[in-house]
């Protein structure tokens, strides 16, 4: 248990363990815009952020949604799919919530690593103000070494995560514990009366200031995400007992120093650092917010993999890394895209100060997706009575929404940034959906049902061949495309035929016993169905293996699998606008090939090519 909770402090707490850095900044500036920094002002600041830990945090996640696992996995499309099995079907709003919220958490796994590192970098300029200018390609040069890194895998550095992030949590808790005598009455903020007077005296100061309160629960969304890789006990043993008290301690002796000192409200973190061990803090500030960045990339490979597996997503290449961690995976074209999303970031805002503009709306709209997909879990998964459901979600859901309102402020100062990156995704998901429903239906026009094609075979046997063939397909109530034209142009039949069919459950993974189904059909067909869960990789080979335990003697080496590869062209008539015909196309052609990513063997495949429209 206590090796779990290091682990998850060093992975879970990433993100929001580095917001000290310039969170209270950013939400005493926001406040202080019209009257300066007084004492009203930090007092009402530091208690919105205590109770804003205490409620969104500790509360809903740590304390209510941990509870919410899909077979010991956490994340908005775990949440999603357990909504769907709680309805009994799936429901446009439910699909929709969980396309938005996941498109909104790759939103953030674009900002979180250029804030994080920038602000990280800035501490520079108090050591020397001469190195200014240096900030910003600095920045570039570690997120570059950052992204270049990921291909080696997560292994070997993710053993230091854990003692690192231990070690700077123990360092912010202690700078701030050397400030607060400074001025002890900073711990009236632990009284939720400021919060609640600062945002009725303030109007739309209070709600602005609100926006920026929220860049310290920014990364609370991460505790649920990570759910299987560590468990609910260890997260919330490592949230209780070191990373809450921890970010208590600093934002209170921020708020002593600025109120002792309104002139460090510059850089009020590293003003708490004695001069002495101000580079050593920003160099332990830098890798903290290094192991912040690699967490959120990491989720983000988690988070599209599991896309990828729900159909939500074309077939991408998907690199393992690890032998002994299946989950530690790595996706070139995803670090592509985040890279060059990080770095035209970095480019366009250069400070922590502007990103921090741009950084909220992402998370804060994935955390309202997160509370009303959970009210249907309570509700009708759980089976609580509907006034129990909206009694315990109304409230958070109502503190995310204003989260969502306040941060909806900053739309043209950056918060564009995330909302179009998001928008982006949510286009692509949406597209490959439709595109292949529409694919799937005209395919099906021409296809032939199995059962005729078993009478037409009776009535006019073809040669038969020694050996198994394997047809992937889809649909197996109808004829793969594959074995129709094996039968047309080869006019022969193998002794052994298979219909195989790969089903995606909707749990994170399927045990052994229930990976493979085979039916008899006929004296020279068979169906197979194999089933693999939503985070696992499927491997075709290795599961037909399985299939010697129901009587099926599979030898790799004398079988063969054909594949249908169908070149797409658009129609006039395909139910979509033209642009986003083309758009399924250049999706279509840019998965993986299915080869690869099922791991079949090269040399066993055989593959038929068909053209059709869309």
């Amino acid at each position: 248990m206590v090796a779990l909770a290091l682990g998850s402090v060093g992975v879970v707490y990433g993100d929001i363990g580095t917001s000290p850095l310039y969170a209270f900044r950013e939400a005493v500036m926001a406040a202080s815009h019209v009257q300066g920094v007084t004492r009203e002002v930090v007092l009402g600041v530091l208690s919105l952020i205590v109770w804003a830990l205490i409620i969104t945090v500790t509360l809903k996640y740590v304390l209510l949604l941990l509870r919410a696992d899909n077979n010991g996995e956490g994340g908005t499309l775990s949440l999603t799919a357990l909504a769907m099995r709680a309805i009994g079907r799936r429901t446009a709003f439910i699909y929709i919530l969980g396309v938005i919220g996941a498109a909104m958490f790759l939103g953030d796994s674009v900002i979180t690593p250029a804030i994080s590192v920038l602000s990280a970098v800035e501490g520079l300029k108090l050591a020397n103000p001469a190195f200014g200018d240096v900030v910003a390609p600095l920045a570039v040069f570690v997120l570059i070494a950052l992204f270049a890194a990921q291909s080696r895998g997560t292994a070997k550095v993710a053993a230091l995560f854990g003692p690192v992030m231990v070690v700077w949590f123990v360092a912010i808790a202690i700078a701030g514990a050397m400030h607060i005598h400074d001025d002890p009455h900073v711990l009236y903020a632990l009284n939720p009366y400021y919060a609640v007077s600062f945002m009725a005296d303030h109007g739309k100061i209070g709600l602005v200031t609100m926006g920026a309160v929220f860049l310290v629960v920014t990364g609370g969304e991460a505790l649920y995400a990570d759910l299987g890789h560590f468990g609910r006990k260890p997260i919330q043993i490592a949230w209780l007992c070191l990373v809450l008290p921890s970010l208590l301690i600093n934002y209170f002796g921020q708020g002593a120093k600025v109120l002792a000192d309104p002139g460090a409200i510059e850089n009020p973190f590293y003003r708490l650092v004695p001069d002495a061990y101000l580079l050593p803090m920003i160099v332990l500030a830098t890798a903290a917010t290094v192991i912040a960045s690699q967490a959120v990339i990491t989720g983000a490979y988690s988070l599209v993999h599991q896309a990828i597996r729900l159909g939500l997503l074309p077939r991408l290449a998907i690199l393992h890394t690890s032998a002994s961690h299946v989950g530690q995976i790595y996706i070139p074209r995803v670090t592509i895209a985040l890279l060059i999303g990080v770095l035209l970031l970095v480019g366009l805002f250069r400070t922590s100060s502007a990103l921090a503009s741009a950084y909220g709306i992402a998370v804060a709209t994935t955390m309202v997706v997160d509370g009303l997909l959970a009210f249907f879990v309570f509700w009708k998964l759980w089976k609580w009575p509907l006034w129990k459901a909206v009694a315990v979600m109304l409230p958070f859901v109502i503190v995310d929404v204003t989260f969502f309102s306040a941060n909806a402020l900053k739309l043209f100062e950056g918060a564009w940034a995330p909302l179009l990156f998001g928008a982006g995704m949510v286009l692509l998901i949406l597209t490959w959906r439709r595109g292949t429903g529409i694919l799937a239906s005209k395919t099906r026009r021409t296809e032939v049902p199995i059962d005729t094609l078993f009478r037409i075979l009776e009535k006019k046997p073809p040669h038969i061949v020694q050996g198994t063939a394997v047809f992937l397909t889809s649909d197996p109530e109808f004829t793969p495309t594959a074995l129709l034209h094996n039968l047309k142009h080869n006019k022969v039949l193998h002794e052994n035929n298979v219909i195989l069919t790969i089903n995606t459950a909707d749990t994170p993974r399927v045990p052994e016993e229930e990976r493979v189904q085979i039916t008899p059909l006929s004296a020279h067909f068979s169906r197979v169905t194999l089933k693999f869960g939503y985070m696992e990789q499927p491997n075709v080979p290795k599961a037909l293996a399985i299939a010697r335990k129901h009587g099926w003697q599979f030898d790799i080496m004398s079988t063969s699998f054909f594949l249908s590869r169908r070149s797409l062209k658009p129609s006039a008539k395909s139910g979509m606008p033209s642009w986003q015909d083309h758009l399924f196309i250049w999706l279509a052609r840019s998965a993986s090939d299915a080869t690869d990513f099922f791991q079949i063997p090269t040399g066993r495949v055989v593959e038929v090519g068909t053209q059709v429209t869309v």
